[in-house]
């Protein structure tokens, strides 16, 4: 499927290529994103880039999280572990859950980190009141909460103001991953997903309303392209 989210506004918009690539192995998503933030670097006109997917199962860990969050060895596992660039602690990824990677250039918005995640965090937000349901904020952390549960994680990295790394909704993902590690080193809220609010909600209903909304919220032309 392709098409283009915000065309009303015209060219007033800036321009952000949308791929949507279904599942696809952590590593090489992490690698792509890496090729792309390296290509902008280099040339600043380059567009912005949003990446909707999904993944295998798979942990990863900031630079510096702590191990004790994970309650495995992560020497001595079954699981694939990863040890990213991103802020924040362990969190998990899984299918039946909407990852969304921003490869934006900062320097076109607003060269400010602590507005960037709570963008991210009202994308999320509206998304969740398309279906009649009140995301929230929880002060002194970054995400989405519904109802007490943590249904969206936020990581990122930003290398001289380009982006990478972005959020994790759980749409409909087998929550057991969760329960091997303290996600997001928090152990006094437990996850969530939308699933638990809607049944039969599936990820790709919910793809294009993140799509609409990150559209929105940035207020960018999303062109939908193919790698």
């Amino acid at each position: 499927m392709s098409g283009d989210f915000g065309s009303y506004a015209g060219n007033s918009r800036r321009l952000c290529w949308l791929h949507n690539l279904g599942l696809v192995p952590y590593s090489a998503a992490w690698e792509l994103q890496r090729s792309l933030v390296t290509e902008r670097l280099s040339d600043r006109l380059l567009n912005d880039v949003l990446i909707l997917l999904t993944h295998p199962p798979v942990y990863t860990l900031g630079t510096g999280s702590s191990l004790d969050f994970l309650k495995f060895d992560p020497t001595q596992t079954e699981w694939e572990v990863h040890r990213i660039e991103r802020g924040g602690e362990v969190t998990y990824h899984c299918p039946g859950q909407l990852v969304g990677y921003p490869i934006l250039n900062l320097r076109h918005y607003r060269q400010d980190l602590h507005w960037y995640l709570r963008q991210l965090e009202e994308v999320l937000i509206q998304v969740l009141a398309v279906y009649g349901l009140k995301g929230e904020r929880v002060a002194g952390y970054t995400g989405v909460w519904l109802e007490g549960r943590k249904v969206a994680a936020i990581g990122i990295k930003v290398s001289r103001w380009i982006t990478m790394h972005g959020f994790a909704l759980n749409v409909c993902p087998d929550l057991e991953g969760f329960k091997r590690i303290v996600p997001c080193g928090i152990s006094d809220k437990p996850v969530g997903s939308l699933a638990e609010f809607i049944p039969g909600i599936e990820v790709e209903q919910v793809r294009q309303h993140v799509a609409s909304a990150f559209s929105e919220v940035f207020e960018v032309q999303l062109i939908e392209v193919e790698l």
